[in-house]
């Protein structure tokens, strides 16, 4: 279990770092034009602060690999990708948009809060 859930925080930091930085380093005009129509319901400050807290959870979810006595971390940061995914979920029903990857990416992170809460409390 431990090996999968480390594969899998892997994959979700891939994943968030790609997607948070290019809220991070795309103007918000350029995100509506490539079919990321759902910014047009935030400001452009608004979408940085998303993009930034996708990668600080990305970084929470692969430092404690590294830096040992920090295992607290990354059910944290799990859980907070979860919440930043239950808003875009909600963003997207909202708008009325099919968009399945923040739901599928929301579970990836409950999976991995749930499992290292678990595995901590062992």
């Amino acid at each position: 279990m431990n090996i999968a859930l480390w594969i899998v925080s892997g994959l979700l930091a891939l994943g968030f770092v790609a997607a948070g930085g290019m809220k991070l380093a795309t103007p918000k005009k350029r995100l509506f034009d490539k079919g990321m129509t759902y910014v047009e319901d935030f400001t452009a400050a608004q979408v940085k602060m998303i993009g930034a807290l996708e990668v600080l959870g990305a970084i929470g979810l692969i430092v404690p690999a590294f830096v040992d006595g920090m295992h607290w971390l990354v059910p944290a940061a799990a859980t907070g990708l979860l919440l930043v995914m239950i808003g875009a979920v909600t963003t997207h029903l909202r708008r009325k948009e099919l968009s399945v990857a923040p739901l599928a990416l929301g579970l990836l992170a409950a999976f991995v809060a749930v499992g290292r809460f678990w595995i901590q409390t062992l």
